[in-house]
């Protein structure tokens, strides 16, 4: 075995520059399935952070049936929903009154509009909603200023929050806290800039290019008291089917069935984290097309290899080496090359992902890292199954003939 692991290495030496480019599929290939599948586990991982961060007893009413009909979310639904909303402050202080149930209910409408601040412009989400948003919303806080206050948001005061893009993109180096800038053509003091946070849910945009105000100031200024979401904390995890009931109950005293969802964050989890685990796998199963493509590669290599060393596998049987000795030692030739391969792809999507965790949620995980080396190291046992078959069954005569 020592013998066979020492000429398969002498060989691969020698053709340094055809072992490297044998490799590259398999490099290619385990460099691909781990920096895809560490992106789905990022995604995945951000969610849950996410989903974790608004609290295990939170449940969020919707306009309409945002489910589709194989019960699942539908995004068409969902648009459909929200664009055609029925739900007014009337319906939140309904719930407010559940108090039984509910800690806290925090209403939400957003309306497109254009920033501007001294000749710079952007067209941004505006979030109405009540102080109490970033006790429903504990992930996003302030960075600098504040949040408006009860007195603010009920008094339909002009003042504005700043999602940490915005700030950038209309201020700079400026500190905003303070400013006057206009919301349309209106004006409104800048009192606060939240802390980065990252998405804004699944397929949303970022929390970072939104705006807030107070909803009582949306309504005045854009004319539409319509709500598109009512955030509610549960008194605990222990009573969310009840306080489920509750807000249904409450609904259906104004509502059909279809014209509003009541959602624990549970449920919108449970099917996000279905849909990138299927993602994820499709990535995985996608890039390892390329590991084939490169077992290929080595099978051709190591053809060529039996070939070019027709002569010397002669010579190693006429002095007494047997069938399984020659297909060992290819074999075993063909997993070095695998495993040089893997070795050096895992390498590459470490430092891969470590580049894209400035820019997108990246994970690698230690499962990801051994199934990608396993496989790499299945593909050159398998794929050096017939070369070396063809090197054991050389007669040694007519290999010390060969030309």
């Amino acid at each position: 075995m020592g013998n066979a692991f020492k000429l398969a290495i002498k060989a691969i030496w020698i053709n340094k520059t055809r072992s490297f480019l044998t490799t590259l599929g398999v490099i290619i290939g385990v460099g691909s399935v781990v920096l895809l599948t560490s992106i789905g586990t990022g995604l995945s991982a951000f969610v849950q952070e996410q989903f974790d961060a608004l609290g295990a007893n939170t449940v969020i009413v919707y306009p309409g049936d945002i489910f589709g009909e194989d019960g699942g979310f539908s995004q068409e639904a969902q648009l459909s929903a929200l664009s055609n909303s029925k739900l007014k402050m009337s319906d939140v202080q309904e719930l407010r009154r559940l108090r039984e149930f509910l800690d806290i209910v925090v209403p939400m409408n957003t309306r497109q509009e254009t920033l501007s601040y001294r000749g710079s412009s952007r067209k941004v989400s505006i979030v109405g909603t009540t102080h109490e948003f970033i006790i429903a919303k504990a992930n996003i806080l302030p960075e600098t200023g504040r949040f408006f206050t009860k007195e603010e948001s009920e008094g339909a005061k002009k003042v504005i929050v700043l999602g940490p893009t915005i700030k950038e993109d209309l201020f700079g180096n400026i500190d905003p806290i303070g400013k006057k800038m206009r919301v349309g053509s209106t004006t409104y003091r800048v009192i606060g800039v939240m802390e980065e946070a990252g998405g804004g849910g699944f397929g949303g945009p970022s929390f970072d290019t939104y705006a807030y105000i107070p909803i009582e100031t949306s309504f005045k200024q854009f004319d539409n008291k319509t709500i598109i979401e009512i955030i509610t904390k549960t008194k605990s995890t222990d009573n969310i089917p009840e306080s489920i009931a509750a807000i249904e109950k409450t609904m259906l005293k104004k509502f059909k069935e279809d014209e509003f969802s009541v959602v624990e964050q549970s449920d919108i989890l449970e099917t996000i984290q279905e849909i990138l685990g299927v993602l994820t796998l499709g990535l995985g199963g996608i890039s390892s097309i390329s590991l084939v493509v490169g077992g290929i590669g080595i099978m051709n290599i190591m053809l060529v290899s039996v070939t070019e060393r027709t002569k010397e596998i002669g010579l190693r049987k006429a002095l007494g080496a047997t069938p399984n000795v020659i297909m060992l030692q290819f074999l075993i030739e063909s997993a070095l090359l695998s495993i040089l391969g893997g070795t050096i792809g895992i390498i590459i999507a470490l430092f891969g992902t470590w580049g894209l965790q400035s820019f997108f949620p990246a994970k690698v995980t230690l499962d990801a890292i051994l199934l990608a080396f396993g496989v790499s190291t299945a593909v050159g046992l398998i794929f050096g199954v017939a070369p070396a078959r063809r090197a054991a069954g050389l007669s040694p005569i007519e290999a010390l003939r060969y030309e």
